[in-house]
């Protein structure tokens, strides 16, 4: 009901308020082990967002219960947030933006947390994650990639398990609604067969709020190419928008080798509506994050899981 009353930044200020007391209780749960086993669990992450973090990063490692946490501050960590970090998570490397090189890159728009990532994947496996998920049960199909050293990606949504597909052969979405005519991801995606050697390179439509980037792979010079053939088709002003480093990740994974398109059913974006019984993990991304109960539920659910 508030929600059909209230501005809407008004209701999503209420609403977060509200989910952070729903998280609180992740201060008393026991801190994460790190382990340095070549895995590394990566997010990019702020004071805004330190308790659902908290919630995203420790539901994922009490099922995996391996791997090492690494921090790309936003710059806006205080103090007393980074000593709650250090407890929680094993005193985990911070890295602040500003000290991300971004030669020859766009900035913003989490460019630097991409690029954070492809140098880190020379020596270990890398897995980015949300501040805003939850892992639900015990996510195999991750375990398996990194047990076998491929990549993965969330994807889209269901209709993109049809695999990566060449840039020639992708298929934007044909019915785009009137609002995204113009968003990045749409007018990137309608280019891609223009970019160079675009029969060999793949791509998928996938989600980089939850990936995995193989031990010892491509780093920085596929992406570079990649964004500088964006440029060349949109314009410099284009790549700094936000979502592009979302498509360049896609495209990243999508021509790793063997690269896993995570099962929707099991690995999801929450966009209102229920989920499969037997979901593993949740993103809960956009204008719905906050509908109803369910991401409180989930937390909830993740909580009961984690030590004491």
């Amino acid at each position: 009901m508030l929600k059909k009353i209230l501005p809407f930044r008004l209701h999503t200020r209420i609403a977060q308020r509200r989910h952070d007391a729903a998280c609180r209780p992740v201060l008393n749960t026991a801190p994460i082990v790190p382990a340095d086993d070549g895995l590394v669990i990566f997010s990019m992450m702020g004071t805004a967002v330190l308790l659902p973090y908290l919630i995203a990063v420790k539901s994922l490692w009490t099922h995996l219960r391996r791997g090492r946490v690494a921090i790309l501050s936003d710059g806006t960590l205080t103090a007393d947030d980074r000593a709650v970090l250090a407890h929680h998570c094993g005193n985990p490397q911070i890295i602040d933006i500003a000290d991300v090189d971004t030669t020859g890159f766009p900035t913003g728009g989490t460019w630097e947390r991409l690029l954070t990532i492809l140098d880190m994947r020379r020596n270990g496996y890398v897995i980015q994650l949300d501040s805003d998920t939850v892992t639900l049960g015990r996510p195999d199909a991750v375990i398996e990639a990194i047990e076998a050293n491929v990549s993965f990606t969330l994807l889209g949504g269901a209709e993109w398990e049809i695999g990566a597909r060449t840039c020639v052969a992708f298929t934007p979405p044909a019915d785009v609604p009137a609002s995204a005519e113009n968003h990045i991801q749409t007018r990137m995606e309608r280019v891609l067969a223009q970019i160079a050697e675009a029969e060999r390179l793949r791509y998928i439509r996938g989600c980089s709020g939850f990936t995995g980037f193989s031990r010892g792979a491509e780093g920085r010079g596929l992406a570079g190419d990649f964004a500088r053939e964006m440029q060349r088709l949109l314009d410099a002003e284009a790549m700094h928008e936000w979502g592009t480093e979302q498509v360049a990740s896609s495209f990243v994974i999508a021509n790793d080798p063997g690269a896993l398109l995570l099962p929707y059913r099991h690995y999801g974006n929450y966009w209102g509506a229920p989920w499969d019984a037997d979901c593993r993990f949740m993103h809960f991304v956009g204008a719905h994050r906050y509908d109803g109960s369910a991401y409180r539920d989930a937390t909830a659910a993740a909580l009961a899981l984690m030590d004491r």
